[in-house]
């Protein structure tokens, strides 16, 4: 019996019938011609292919793939450390708290011989950018409508609320179409799990800096420098550094916008333009530490500087170190701005840490203590000292923030 000619499965039947004969000519193991041999091959591509249309494989959960691999070779959580470098991340990336960072992408990858794109999630990325599509059930609308960025949603169908969320990204100017958002997430906050909610944020901070507009100076970039950088972190001695920073920047043209994360998201800070080329700087405040505030504020103007261009956002995540040279480029800039590194490695701050050296130096710099304190514990990893020094809970109160709007 001369077989069909085989062709694109289109209905259940034809796949079943398929199946049946790669079955039969399977079963004749080493007694295949070589046109068995073909008809096999050909069938077994076209019954692959309606399989991954019918029932697509979904791509493993990084986490879950890690725990797998855990599993698999008798791992405990502290035999993870290497690859996360403490046994907190450990913790918040297993608690899904944390994303993973693409320094632990990369360990991973090596120590435990799992795949980069399992770890990323890049398959279940791609696929849904190619078919244009953004699911906007994927946006933190709960906690979006409490902070009061949505109308009332409560007698709203699906639809419906879609609409709502859309509108609202849309008038923000993050347009969407088939290459999904037109603006480009950079910076270590970023990650393909907490990147609806990080493009909610980014559109609730543009919303916020346009409302200012009308009070800010004009912007000329030509005044970004060392210089102007240096004036801000000199700012930083004043009791209300933090206030007179936001109406410096404000005089220049640059709007600040303090807005709380969203819950799941590591963020600290954005830089960006809007539409129309004004500068803006989101901070969040995680932390309510005077240390952090700082070097936020100086990180992200560095990003206006030197980086940000038309259609990019830099979402940072400071807790995190990262290998973007754009990202080291900001850090080192920031740091210089507040203590120059020759003067640094030779400071008594620096050899003998103490409060009395760090005060010294403060004094000699015009420059907040907390900064000196913070920049310690950060380069010696002991984040047990000189903790009555960061400023903790004395920023939120400046911008009329409590405890219960930022999620720590």
């Amino acid at each position: 019996m001369v077989p069909m000619e085989a062709k694109v499965i289109r209905t259940e039947e034809q796949y079943h019938r398929y199946l049946e004969e790669v079955q039969s000519l399977m079963a004749l193991g080493g007694a295949l011609d070589a046109n068995q041999c073909d008809r096999l091959e050909l069938l077994t591509v076209l019954l692959e292919a309606y399989e991954n249309t019918k029932f697509p494989v979904e791509a493993p959960d990084p986490i879950d793939a890690i725990l797998f691999r855990m599993e698999e070779k008798g791992l405990k959580r502290a035999d993870l450390v290497p690859y996360f470098g403490t046994s907190s991340r450990v913790s918040e990336v297993l608690g899904r708290k944390r994303p993973l960072t693409v320094q632990m992408i990369r360990a991973l990858s090596l120590g435990l011989g799992l795949s980069a794109d399992t770890l990323i999630g890049l398959a279940t990325m791609e696929s849904t950018e190619r078919k244009g599509e953004i699911d906007w059930s994927k946006f933190p609308i709960r906690e979006m409508a409490k902070r009061g960025w949505l109308e009332s949603l409560a007698t709203k169908s699906k639809t419906a609320v879609e609409d709502v969320v859309k509108s609202f990204i849309a008038d923000a100017g993050l347009q969407f179409g088939a290459a999904s958002f037109r603006r480009t997430l950079a910076g270590e906050a970023n990650s393909p799990t907490t990147q609806y909610a990080l493009y909610a944020w980014l559109a609730r901070v543009i919303q916020k800096a346009r409302a200012k507009k009308s009070t800010l100076g004009v912007f000329d970039k030509s005044i970004l420098s060392a210089g102007f950088l240096r004036e801000l972190a000199q700012l930083s001695w004043s009791d209300r550094g933090p206030l007179l920073a936001v109406e410096y920047l404000e005089k220049h043209g640059i709007a600040v916008v303090i807005e709380p994360h969203l819950k799941g998201t590591l963020l600290d800070g954005a830089a960006l333009n809007d539409i129309d080329g004004t500068p803006i700087v989101g901070i969040t405040l995680r932390h309510d530490r005077l240390d952090n505030f700082w070097f936020t504020l100086l990180h992200e103007v560095a990003h206006l500087w030197k980086h940000v261009g038309t259609d990019e956002a830099f979402l940072d995540d400071l807790d995190t170190s990262s290998e973007d040279r754009r990202e080291a480029e900001a850090n080192r800039l920031a740091k210089e701005a507040f203590i120059p590194r020759m003067l640094w490695k030779r400071s008594d701050a620096f050899i003998a840490p103490s409060k009395e050296s760090i005060d010294k130096l403060s004094r000699e710099l015009k420059i907040h203590p907390s900064v000196i304190a913070g920049r310690l514990r950060r380069e010696t990893g002991n984040y047990r000292v000189f903790g009555d020094l960061i400023g903790l809970n004395q920023v939120r109160s400046m911008f009329s923030l409590t405890s219960g709007e930022v999620e720590v």
